[in-house]
């Protein structure tokens, strides 16, 4: 897949996206882990995460109980590389009262013939939309 182009590539990249989203769900780390670049970045409100910190995130098992991708959209980065950006619905683990949301803008890149997730930025979504 070169730079995404079309609604398809859309779908591909939602989908390398979910996989991660199902790796928190399942409390895989070895599945969140092969989304992951060794050099992964991720910027949360809480600070700053490497791959290993998002990884060990699972060490208890899952930390979302179910999730929903929503407004996504992809933008061309370079030949190998796009940023994949969307709202993320959400329940944690143990809290199935309060539903939470956060708009995610995530970049992925075709690494030795395989997409990885290089970096991710999580920000909390307020309620108020822009028109």
């Amino acid at each position: 897949m070169a730079a995404p182009q079309t609604s398809a590539d859309l779908d591909a990249f939602v989908a390398l996206e979910t996989a991660v989203w199902d790796a928190l769900v399942a409390g895989d780390q070895v599945a969140d882990a092969a989304s992951l670049h060794d050099d992964f970045v991720g910027l949360y409100p809480t600070g700053f995460s490497n791959k290993a910190e998002h990884v060990a995130q699972l060490t208890d098992g899952p930390t979302v109980a179910e999730y929903l991708i929503e407004e996504a959209r992809v933008l061309p980065v370079a030949d190998d590389s796009a940023l994949l950006c969307y709202l993320a619905t959400y329940l944690r683990v143990g809290d199935d009262a309060t539903t939470e949301q956060m708009y995610v803008s995530s970049l992925w890149q075709r690494i030795d013939g395989s997409w990885v997730n290089t970096f991710s930025q999580d920000t909390p979504a307020s309620g108020v939309r822009l028109p």
